[in-house]
């Protein structure tokens, strides 16, 4: 994906992330990266540790999903709304409203160039965040490398759900939950 990119575009993006970075670690502003990931019983992992002579299976089980839309910062502070059905616009649009009745400061997101985020809906309600303080930084297309929340999607399913996430429905649910539930505590990520 990254030949369909306009690499002038994804520099000068690289750059004003860094700058906004530098800001945030000097107390100016909260940066926060934003994104939507699906969790299903598929298992996202290649192998796990057996007895010798003992084969593990897990039933593969396409259908349902959790959706989880999540906003990060680099010292590790998570929201995130989680939801067995699509994360439409409207569902973006209130969780960034919560998210607004939290700040305390400038805030800017991080956001990718998905159809729920380039909606009317979505594009109208950019003004009114930003009375608020709460400020879209729109990603170039094809640079999810810039998304520093990937990285916590990539953890929570290739390191931090257990095996036994994927035998049930209500375990995935279950062991997603606790894991959510303690990013930054039990469950720690360094974008470094």
């Amino acid at each position: 994906m990254k030949s369909k990119r306009n690499q002038e575009e994804f520099e000068e993006k690289q750059q004003q992330l860094q700058k906004l970075e530098k800001l945030q670690e000097q107390g100016y502003v909260q940066l926060y990266y934003y994104d939507e990931s699906s969790f299903s019983l598929c298992s996202a992992l290649p192998y796990a540790w057996q007895k010798k002579g003992q084969t593990i299976q897990i039933p593969a089980s396409k259908g349902k999903r959790m959706n989880v839309a999540g906003l990060i910062n680099t010292q590790g502070d998570f929201y995130y709304h989680a939801q067995d059905h699509n994360i439409t616009s409207t569902a973006v649009i209130s969780f960034l409203d919560q998210v607004c009745e939290k700040l305390q400061q400038k805030t800017i997101v991080v956001v990718d160039n998905a159809p729920t985020h380039r909606s009317k809906a979505f594009l109208e309600k950019i003004p009114l965040w930003q009375e608020q303080d709460l400020y879209i930084f729109f990603l170039p297309p094809y640079s999810p490398e810039l998304n520093k929340i990937e990285m916590l999607w990539k953890k929570i399913k290739y390191y931090w759900l257990d095996f036994n996430a994927y035998l049930s429905w209500q375990n995935l649910q279950s062991c997603l939950k606790q894991v959510l539930d303690n990013v930054n505590q039990k469950y720690i990520i360094n974008f470094v």
